[in-house]
């Protein structure tokens, strides 16, 4: 299980730390202060995760109570109130999360995710990054999966769904027959730290991530990704000419293309 300290830095990261002061700044005043702070949601998100437990409201709420008593009153897990200490409470933990879901969603959603999103989880990759391997590699390889979505598909004679941002896609089949087949889910994209040609091994650390349904070309949907990436300072991409033709202008990234298997 990583330390409490150690996901406490990562959102400490300047970025990070200002993607929730923007998220804050998004969610509605009550009568009274909201217990239980982003800063503090997320950092029970993120030990649910580092204990490689399920994405449940229900750990993150566990995973705060859980924190020693001198981290539960400096977090606000526990706070004082006219009928003596109040804990948080499972309820709590939903109401901010939603309010959270909402200051990060689009007014229009469109499969794609909001800015504030991604500067988010950009952030919180990059604050989780140790320094010493950031400049390690001038190469990155970067490639799409597929994921699921939990809810079923639409009905075949229309309808809606529980997750109306999902679309089908094409994977390819692991099993006898086509070499594709279909999915009803998002195109998930990573972009990861790789050697540089006859260089030693490096750490691979993925630098960049995006979740987009699969209505959306994952290649055009990743290029942002990766500019902001290299105005960043990070280094440039190894990919292949699939990348370049599929853009919808000439991209600026100081791309190479990959021979080497790595890569789109």
């Amino acid at each position: 299980m990583i330390p409490t300290w150690r996901l406490e830095a990562l959102l400490d990261d300047p970025g990070v730390k200002e993607a929730i002061e923007a998220i804050e700044r998004r969610l509605p005043l009550g009568v009274r202060p909201r217990q239980l702070k982003v800063r503090t949601l997320l950092l029970g998100m993120l030990s649910t995760a580092a204990d490689n437990r399920p994405a449940h409201l229900s750990r993150v709420h566990a995973s705060l109570i859980k924190l020693p008593p001198e981290d539960r009153l400096r977090l606000g897990v526990v706070v004082s109130s006219s009928k003596g200490p109040h804990l948080l409470t499972y309820r709590q933990v939903e109401y901010t999360a939603r309010l959270v879901c909402s200051a990060l969603g689009k007014d229009k959603p469109d499969g794609a995710g909001s800015a504030l999103l991604e500067a988010l989880q950009g952030a919180l990759l990059e604050s989780s990054v140790p320094e010493e391997c950031k400049q390690l590699s001038s190469s990155l390889a970067v490639d799409w999966s597929d994921l699921e979505s939990f809810s079923h598909p639409p009905p075949k004679k229309g309808g809606i769904c529980a997750d109306p941002e999902a679309s089908w896609g094409r994977r390819h089949a692991k099993k006898p027959g086509p070499k594709d087949e279909l999915f009803f889910g998002y195109y998930f994209s990573l972009a990861t730290m790789v050697n540089d040609e006859g260089e030693d091994a490096v750490p691979e650390l993925v630098r960049a991530m995006v979740l987009s349904s699969c209505h959306l070309d994952p290649v055009v949907s990743f290029v942002p990704v990766l500019e902001r990436l290299c105005a960043s300072g990070c280094p440039s991409a190894t990919c292949s000419r699939t990348q370049a033709t599929r853009t919808a202008e000439p991209s600026p990234l100081p791309c190479r293309c990959g021979r080497s298997g790595r890569g789109w």
